[in-house]
C-alpha cells in the first residue's frame, strides 16, 4: 500500500510525471483491448491482408491520435508557438523540446499494441497464410476439391471442417508465428538498443547547459499556463460571489430603515472590502477582465520578476527604555 502511495504521488508531483502516467495508463489499455478483442480472420484469399493490415495499422494511429490529445504538453507547445511575440520572445528550442517529448509519449500505446500482435502472431498468419508454400509441410487437406490457395487462406480458422484431424493448420500456423515473434522481438532489440544509443551519443552532440536551459523553461511554460488558469478560477469565484451578493443588495426595499454603523463595525467594514479588493486583484469589471486576458495572450509578460522581488516590505523591530533592541526581523 505504501508504494502504491509513492507511485501515485509522483506521477501527481508535475505535469511531467502525469503525461508519462497516462501514457503507461494507455499502454496498458491497448494490451487490454487486444486480448479482449474478438480477433475473426475472413479466411478468404483477397480479404485476409486487408483485415490484417486495419487490425495492425487503425487501432495504433487511434492509441497515436489519443495519446496527442491527453498530452499536456500538446497544449502547452502549440500555446508557446501560436501565440504573439508581445513582450516576450519566442524561443524555437522549447517548442522543439516540447514537441519531441509530445511524440515519444504519443508512440509509447501504439508502438505496445504493434509489439503486443507481433508477438501473439495470430494477425501475421492471418496476413501470410496465403504466401506459404504448403510443399513444405505434409498432410495437405487436397480431398476438398478446393483450390491451395483457398486451403492456405483457411488455416487461421482453426474451426473450419477441412483441418479436422490434421497436423496441417498447426504447422503453417506453427511457422508463421515464428516469424512474426521474430519480426516482434527484433523491432524490440532495435528500439531499445536506439534509445540507449540515443542516451550515450546525446551528451557527446549538445550543450547539457543548454539542455537545462530548455527543460527549464518548458517546465516554466507549463507551470506558467497552470497557475494562471488556477488564479483565473479563484478571481472568477470571487468576482460570481460579489455579483450574486451585490444583486441581493440592490433589490433590497429603500424603504428599510439604516442606522449608521459604529465605528468598530465600520472599521471592520472597511477591512473587509480591503480584502475582498485585494483577492480580485483591482479587477472589478468585465471590460478590465476583458482587458487583462487580451493583454495576457498578445502581450505576454517578459520574464523579469526584479520588481516584485525586490519590493520593500515592512519590518518589525522592539526596542525597550534604554533603545536597545530585543526583536528585530530586519
Amino acid at each position: 500500500m505504501e508504494r502504491l502511495k509513492l507511485v501515485l504521488q509522483y506521477f501527481q508531483s508535475n505535469s511531467e510525471s502525469i503525461s508519462n502516467g497516462i501514457c503507461i495508463i494507455l499502454a496498458l489499455v491497448s494490451v487490454k483491448l487486444y486480448t479482449s478483442f474478438d480477433f475473426n480472420c475472413p479466411c478468404l484469399p483477397q480479404y485476409n491482408k486487408l483485415y490484417s493490415l486495419g487490425v495492425m495499422i487503425i487501432p495504433p494511429i487511434i492509441l497515436f491520435f489519443l495519446g496527442i490529445l491527453v498530452n499536456r504538453h500538446t497544449g502547452v507547445m502549440m500555446d508557446e508557438w501560436m501565440r504573439p511575440t508581445g513582450n516576450r520572445s519566442k524561443n524555437p528550442a522549447v517548442v522543439k523540446y516540447l514537441f519531441s517529448a509530445m511524440m515519444q509519449r504519443a508512440l509509447l500505446a501504439p508502438m505496445v499494441w504493434i509489439l503486443v500482435t507481433l508477438l501473439d502472431g495470430k494477425i501475421f498468419i492471418c496476413a501470410f497464410s496465403v504466401t506459404v508454400d504448403p510443399g513444405l509441410f505434409s498432410g495437405l487437406p487436397n480431398s476438398t476439391g478446393l483450390e491451395v490457395i483457398r486451403i492456405m487462406a483457411k488455416v487461421p480458422c482453426k474451426e473450419d471442417v477441412i483441418f479436422k484431424n490434421s497436423s496441417f493448420r498447426k504447422a503453417v500456423s506453427r511457422y508463421i508465428r515464428c516469424y512474426s515473434q521474430a519480426v516482434g522481438w527484433s523491432i524490440l532489440l532495435f528500439l531499445i538498443i536506439l534509445g540507449a544509443l540515443g542516451r550515450l551519443v546525446k551528451p557527446c552532440f549538445d550543450d547539457h547547459a543548454t539542455f537545462l536551459q530548455t527543460r527549464y523553461w518548458s517546465n516554466y511554460l507549463d507551470m506558467e499556463q497552470k497557475l494562471f488558469d488556477e488564479t483565473c478560477v479563484l478571481h472568477a469565484r470571487e468576482f460570481a460571489q460579489n455579483c450574486v451578493v451585490q444583486f441581493f443588495e440592490d433589490m433590497r426595499e429603500d424603504t428599510i430603515f439604516r442606522l449608521p454603523h459604529p465605528p468598530i463595525i465600520s472599521k471592520f467594514l472597511d477591512g473587509w472590502e480591503e480584502e475582498e479588493e485585494e483577492r480580485l486583484h483591482g479587477i472589478t469589471k468585465q471590460e478590465q477582465m476583458d482587458q487583462l486576458l487580451n493583454k495576457w495572450f498578445y502581450s505576454k509578460p517578459e520574464l523579469d520578476v526584479t520588481r516584485i522581488a525586490h519590493r520593500p516590505r515592512t519590518c518589525v523591530t522592539w526596542e525597550d527604555r534604554d533603545r536597545k533592541i530585543l526583536y528585530s526581523d530586519v
